[in-house]
This record gives structure tokens, sequence and C-alpha cells, in this order.
């Protein structure tokens, strides 16, 4: 088993395989500051507002809107791995065109070592990269100068995600290797606190053919006051009540997946009530019933992901859901396609439409644009991020010109 990248711990991350294209390096100015957004795309995250007063209200409201398109060049950021031949030199700076999606590169940021997954404040103004090393760390950049404001550590080993609390008070991290996930707090600033919270997954055992706790996310709840933990080791999503105040995390359900699916990524539909969870290890997708009083998780049947039989082994990576919740989107490894399903009975049902070839190799991760129109994969074993327009109708996806090379490219956040 494994995903090209883990199984074996820490080290089954760095795989790669055969990589090619390369991105620029030389220092370029800071690129356009960006459009403040959302938190997230899937949904509501309850009443929860940016701490900053001066922040846009109407952008910060994590409603799932649609925004109107912007005009000029939106900004780009790439998530890589530093320490592997052929990897890149720290994040990817770039700007794509919002109508065309064409992608132009504007340098790298260095100084971040191994930032393999990236997530941007509700206010749009600080960067934050997990340093996915054995020493874990997150590192938080402010974008309108591009200076790096300070790391912390994780307290575990081979942070693999994060993501920002729709408050922007708090920084939610997942270490895969030591099977923890962290809270740090987010000063007025953007910059990171010491670690308010840790919590190590030490039961249930490990799943078929795991060797330990493997956390691969952590994420905010619609509700605002529960997270969420996906551990593909013990085949167990838990869920933890966060205390606003103090970033202490208490744990208030488990939900089991059937042994060996291995579950990496969960994403909420618009409606608060259900979420969609990608199983790396069995090559499914479940439809999760969610609870938004108590936090708790109602884990469905597995459904296919699109893979074709016969195809080799595919894993699946990431899933999304249209700001309006009509449409989902997955990324497969290995059988290298995005497919595409349409949301049915109020988020209660995915229906398989089809699949679209990826464009590149391994898409490690995808991530629709602020404004819902475009789709971004970024394809780790052939160095591109593919780009493509999104139907508001359909949900088709359409290929956006060719692929970007960047090295090693494991995240695509467009701004």
């Amino acid at each position: 088993m494994g995903s090209g990248g883990r199984g074996q711990g820490w080290s089954r991350r760095r795989f790669v395989g055969a990589l090619t294209g390369a991105a620029a390096v030389a220092a370029v100015p800071a690129p356009a500051a960006p459009r403040r957004t959302p938190a997230t795309a899937a949904g509501p995250q309850g009443p929860a507002a940016s701490p900053d007063p001066e922040a846009d209200p109407e952008s910060a409201d994590g409603t799932g809107g649609t925004p109107e398109k912007p005009s000029g060049p939106r900004p780009l950021c790439i998530g890589t791995y530093t320490s592997v031949e052929n990897g890149g030199t720290g994040i990817g700076l770039a700007e794509y065109d919002p109508v065309t999606g064409a992608i132009t590169g504007r340098g790298t940021l260095t100084g971040v070592p191994d930032p393999s997954y990236l997530a941007v404040h509700p206010d749009g103004r600080t960067l934050y990269a997990v340093d996915e090393r054995q020493e874990g760390g997150v590192t938080a950049v402010r974008l309108a100068d591009r200076r790096v404001l300070g790391t912390r550590s994780t307290g575990g080993a081979g942070p693999c995600h994060l993501s920002v609390h729709p408050t922007g008070r708090w920084l939610l991290s997942a270490n895969y290797t030591s099977g923890s996930v962290a809270v740090h707090p987010i000063d007025r600033t953007g910059a990171l606190g010491e670690r308010a919270g840790l919590v190590t997954h030490t039961s249930p055992a490990p799943g078929p053919g795991q060797d330990g706790p493997h956390a691969h996310q952590f994420v905010t709840g619609p509700d605002g006051g529960h997270v969420l933990a996906v551990d593909l080791g013990t085949d167990t999503v838990y869920s933890y009540r966060l205390d606003n105040r103090t970033g202490r995390l208490t744990e208030v359900a488990r939900a089991h997946t059937r042994p060996g699916a291995g579950p990496r990524h969960l994403t909420f539909h618009p409606g608060g009530r259900h979420a969609y969870l990608a199983n790396e290890v069995d090559d499914t997708v479940t439809v999760c019933g969610y609870d938004p009083a108590t936090g708790r998780l109602a884990i469905g049947d597995p459904q296919p992901t699109g893979s074709r039989p016969g195809g080799g082994r595919n894993y699946p990576a990431q899933i999304l859901v249209t700001a309006d919740g009509s449409f989902a989107h997955l990324a497969n490894r290995g059988d290298n396609s995005i497919a595409r399903y349409a949301v049915e009975s109020g988020g209660a049902r995915l229906r398989l439409l089809d699949t679209v070839p990826a464009g590149g190799d391994f898409p490690r991760q995808i991530a629709y644009s602020p404004d819902g129109g475009l789709l971004f994969a970024a394809d780790q074993k052939s160095g591109s991020v593919s780009v493509f327009r999104v139907d508001r109708a359909s949900g088709e996806l359409t290929p956006a010109g060719e692929p970007f090379a960047s090295p090693v490219a494991v995240c695509a956040l467009p701004l």
C-alpha cells in the first residue's frame, strides 16, 4: 500500500519518481496583494469573522458565495519539497489570468524548507506553510513584502497539512509521521505564537499495513466550534472541540472507516450537514453525515473514484465541493485523472459523472480559484501545475492551456 510518498512513514512522502520541469528562481518584485477571500470555498463556517477590524466583511464571512471575477492577474503560490532531487528552492511565486487560466512565473520565496502544503489567512495578508521535516514546523510569510514572520515547531514529525480557523486566530496543522495535530495562535500581524495545543493519536491500533498513526489533515467543521483530524494510519476521523480562548483541544467523537481505507482528505458540503472523505489506500470516497451540534461524523459506504479497472494502483488525494454545493471534484493519483461528481439530495449523495485527464503525473492536490471559475492541480511527478475551467452549470472541467512547469509541485494555492 502507499501513496507515492508514505506508507513507511515520513520517508515515503519523499518518493516522487521521475521528475521533469523547472521553475524560475530569480528574485522579482513581490506579487500583487491577494484579494481577501473566504476561509473555505466549501461552505459556511458559522458566525466566526476575521479578527482584523479593517477586513472586508463581505469577503471574510465564509458564506461560500461567488465573488466577481477579478479583472487583472492574481497571485498563485506553489508548494514543493526543497530536500529532494530536482526539487524546488522554496515557495514558488506566480500569477494567473483569472479568465484564461494562463500562469506566469514570478520567482521563488526562499527561506522556507520543504513547504509542501500552503494556506492563507482569511484576510488574505499572510501565507502559511508547513516545513515537512523530521522536526516539523509551520512558517508565516507576509505577502505584501514576502517577509518571513517566523517559524514555530509543530511538536511532531513530517507535518503535511495546515488550515486557518475561520476566525483567523488559530493555525491547525497535522503531523503525518508522528500522528499528531497541533494548534498555534495567530496574532494581529499574522505571525504565529507558541503552540497552544498538541494531541497525538494513540488509539485505535493502526490499520492493515500501517506502522502507526498518520494524521493527514486538520480542518474546521462548518459550525466553527469543532475541528476534525483525518488519520490515515488509524482509519479514523477524530472530532475535537476547540477552545477559542486557549486553543486547547478536547476530543468529543471518533468516526471509523472500514479497516484499510486509509482516509486522507475531508471536505464539507456548504449545507453543513454532510462531508465527503477521500480514502487513498482502498481507492474510494464516502459520503458522511455531520452533526454540527456535537461534531460527530457518520461515515457512509465506499463509492468509486472513477479510476480505470486494470489501470494500476490509484491513490485518491483531495476532494473539493463547488461553492453552490452542486458538484464535487476528486484528484486521482496513479490514474492521473480528475473525477466529477453530481452532489444530490441536499448533499447526502454523490453520483460519479466522469473523469478527465489531470494534465500531469500524480495530481497531489487540487484547489479552486476564489471565484470558482478555475481548478488548479499540482502534479507532483511531472513537476507541473495544470489548470481547468470549471463550468458552473455542469461542473465540467476543460483544460485551460498548457501546464505550468514547477519542480515537484505538490500544492497550488490561487489567491
